[in-house]
């Protein structure tokens, strides 16, 4: 089954299960984020992806130099654990993990929440790889992909028990676009996916062809 058949499926029942008013705000708002072309400027193929250290759930510091001396990098930016388009992809991404390893790549998955809430997600959704704190937002910001969660937005998240402050640590509701990145290994990306609109992601089958046409 496809991510996108996946997410299909969430988006047929988020309809029975929320309001029309709410999926009203969120297609609003949605739609003020995609006219707003943020994705414009966001790292493109060709680009060079910024150096980074970042700690890992367990709080460990990993370093982009040490990731990209073993292989090709696939970097997977998501909003959070709270997040179900973001769960769906990080599973999605997690059962072609073995195939990712037989080519060397290292698969790593990037939010803004605190290590201890990266540690959940990564628990809760049986993650084989490695999950990072990008907390502020420093490198997604590097990467042009922050934006900064419509106000409308935030009492309807409160009310469907959403916390985004607490997860992230700060209370600026900054958010990653969802965007997936392969780096080679000079730190040059070949692949790029960001969108605008949350429910798009990257098809895990597409990120892994593009990581077989840098090792052939």
């Amino acid at each position: 089954m496809t991510l996108k058949s996946q997410i299909d499926a969430f988006e047929v029942e988020k309809k029975a299960n929320l309001s029309s008013d709410i999926l009203d705000l969120m297609d609003i708002t949605t739609d003020k984020l995609i006219a707003a072309q943020l994705s414009q400027h966001a790292l493109k193929v060709g680009d060079t992806l910024p150096a980074f250290i970042l700690p890992n759930s367990d709080g460990t510091l990993v370093s982009s130099h040490a990731l990209l001396e073993k292989g090709p990098l696939v970097l997977s930016f998501y909003r959070g654990g709270w997040c179900p388009y973001c769960n769906l992809e990080l599973r999605a991404l997690n059962a072609l993990s073995d195939e990712f390893a037989a080519h060397n790549a290292q698969l790593v998955a990037v939010s803004p929440q605190l290590p201890d809430n990266s540690l959940s997600t990564q628990n809760e959704n049986e993650l084989a790889y490695t999950v990072l704190s990008d907390v502020e937002n420093t490198l997604a910001k590097a990467c042009g992909l922050v934006f900064t969660l419509d106000e409308r937005l935030v009492p309807v998240y409160h009310q469907l028990g959403l916390d985004i402050p607490k997860a992230n640590g700060d209370n600026s509701y900054e958010l990653p676009l969802p965007a997936t990145y392969v780096i080679d290994q000079n730190g040059v990306i070949q692949f790029a996916f960001a969108k605008e609109d949350y429910t798009l992601r990257a098809e895990p089958e597409d990120v892994l062809a593009a990581v077989k046409a840098l090792t052939r």
